[in-house]
């Protein structure tokens, strides 16, 4: 506007001689129409049936065709009285931009394709496809232990929702804070020996949620990320606009370096993973914790690919890293601070080993009640229906006390392991339960899938660019407790065959090649697995009774501190 009148007064005798008090007056009292029509300039444009413009360019550079520049003041002060002026531009074309953006995603082979697996409750690991008669084993899983066809989660389920209802009414803190929301957090503070929890609609959410609650009420703070970090937390520290540092995987020296950047006193956090799912790898807990201590950093832990698989008790590898204290204690805390307590802030799934949906941050009082108070991922999301939440707790405490299916997975792990070791297929050494077989490149990925699920009727979905870097595309297994023997023979001897058939690189072309991802070169310390020997002798019977029936208080804080 300031331009036009600018511009206006340089070409306008009667616009120069007036004054801007008096220009404003004369509109309001539509006296400067009158004027405008009686102008040899603006009258005929007033006049005029239509009105043509050029093209729009930057606002410092635009220039309208004829007396269009005072027309237009007088458009915007006088928009009843005038037409809408009409310009040559034309309106974005979305749907070629869109196809454009979609046939990229195809020509780099990032482009995503979603198999119809409809996974059979009675039958797992059966799944049907698209015809109930055309069922295929499932390898890739995430619901780790087969808990979601658990039966007494199922009738807990059922029953809270006949009592209840199929939905939770709301965001919590309107309509859906319950007993068993309550009770569902004191399960999961008691699973890792915290203060108290906070459950949240996903995993997702509640890493974005905390991570960027960081930033924004730390403006100073500085976050220090693990380069593998999951698209959850990368997406959190994005939102959180607060300064970042990436460091290498696993390297402590290297994150040391970036920490002895800063004063002890600038707020900081570190954000890793206990499991990274793409690779397996495990993060060296304890000595990220020590790091964070020596230069005042809060540790973000994110267990969600570990949680129900590791520990004692299926807290996750921070509880594992104590084992034998913890096996003995059961739901108590040893005498002593273990690395579970060093941990500031724990994020898990329940939807991957306790086989429903959810997610949730576990810590201390006063950091729960700051996120539930401040985090509007948390405030302003409807919350889990009573029946889930129901559901989980079961689930939680069932696990717990079933240590069985924790050491029947490991052992199915080693087993499938060594026999595709003895073939030669290339597995990305890690000492966890994930069991990535590295192919190299997107399309024999997507061939391997397809031949496995269509020719042996085995669903292993393809893992390619983003998930993880390009060249590096892979094929991602990971056995349950309920993956016998007789199945895993069938899975190697597809396998096998799937490498032969399109002659893809097993080990020994890998270590000509001269490595890659670790297949092929010396070995390596983290593929020494995480579960011991003697720790896979273990059975239900060797819990401390107290994990079988436990009472809990309940947490103040689910509901809010009172003073």
């Amino acid at each position: 506007m300031e331009s036009l009148a600018r511009t206006s007064k340089r070409v306008c005798p009667f616009v120069r001689a007036n004054s801007a008090q008096t220009l404003r007056q004369m509109s309001h009292d539509s006296g400067l129409l009158a004027m405008a029509k009686h102008c040899p300039v603006m009258g005929p444009a007033l006049a005029a049936e239509k009105h043509h413009f050029s093209t729009s360019t930057k606002p410092v550079q635009a220039r309208a065709e004829g007396v269009a520049t005072a027309a237009k003041v007088h458009a915007v002060e006088n928009p009843a009285e005038l037409e809408s002026f009409k310009t040559n531009d034309k309106p974005f074309d979305y749907d070629a931009a869109v196809s454009e953006q979609l046939e990229s995603k195809r020509k780099d082979h990032s482009y995503r394709y979603f198999n119809n697996i409809n996974r059979l409750a009675k039958e797992f690991p059966k799944a049907h496809r698209a015809r109930e008669d055309d069922k295929v084993m499932v390898w890739c899983s995430n619901d780790y232990l087969g808990m979601s066809k658990n039966q007494e989660v199922y009738e807990t389920m059922v029953k809270t929702m006949q009592k209840y209802g199929v939905g939770s009414g709301g965001t919590r803190n309107i309509a859906g804070h319950n007993r068993h929301a309550i009770n569902l957090e004191t399960e999961l503070a008691a699973l890792h020996k915290k203060e108290a929890a906070l459950v949240f609609s996903s995993c997702f959410v509640t890493n974005d949620s905390v991570l960027t609650l960081f930033g924004k009420k730390f403006p100073d703070g500085i976050i220090f990320s693990d380069e593998l970090n999951h698209a959850s937390m990368i997406v959190g520290i994005k939102n959180s606009r607060a300064k970042k540092h990436v460091f290498k995987h696993n390297d402590m020296k290297h994150l040391e370096q970036l920490l002895s950047l800063y004063p002890k006193s600038t707020p900081k956090l570190i954000a890793f993973e206990s499991v990274y799912s793409m690779c397996g790898s495990v993060s060296p807990i304890e000595q990220i914790c020590d790091l964070a201590r020596k230069y005042g950093a809060l540790t973000f832990l994110d267990e969600v690919h570990a949680v129900g698989m590791y520990g004692p008790h299926g807290a996750g590898v921070a509880e594992h890293m104590d084992f034998d204290a913890h096996l003995k204690t059961g739901v108590a805390s040893p005498n002593y601070e273990t690395v579970m307590d060093k941990v500031d802030l724990i994020t898990g799934t329940l939807g991957k080993s306790f086989g429903v949906v959810g997610g949730y941050v576990a810590g201390s009082v006063n950091l729960m009640d700051w996120i539930r108070s401040y985090a509007p991922g948390f405030i302003f999301t409807t919350t889990l229906p009573p029946a889930v939440m129901a559901g989980l707790g079961t689930s939680i405490r069932i696990v717990r006390r079933n240590i069985d299916d924790r050491v029947n997975q490991q052992k199915n792990v080693r087993y499938v392991k060594e026999q595709f070791a003895n073939l030669g297929i290339p597995v990305i050494p890690n000492p966890s339960h994930i069991i990535p077989l590295l192919v190299g490149n997107p399309t024999d990925c997507k061939k391997a899938s397809d031949i496995l699920l269509n020719k042996h009727k085995i669903y292993v979905q393809a893992i390619n660019f983003p998930s993880v870097p390009a060249g590096t595309e892979r094929l991602r297994i990971t056995p349950s407790p309920h993956h016998g023997k007789e199945i895993c023979d069938q899975l190697i001897a597809a396998v096998d065959d799937v490498w032969t058939s399109l002659d893809l690189k097993r080990v020994p072309d890998w270590e000509a090649f001269g490595g890659h991802c670790g297949v092929g070169a010396a070995n390596h310390e983290s593929s020494k697995p995480l579960w011991t020997d003697e720790e896979l002798k273990l059975t239900n019977a060797d819990l401390n009774p107290n994990v079988l029936d436990p009472l809990f208080q309940q947490l103040e804080v689910s509901s809010g501190i009172k003073l």
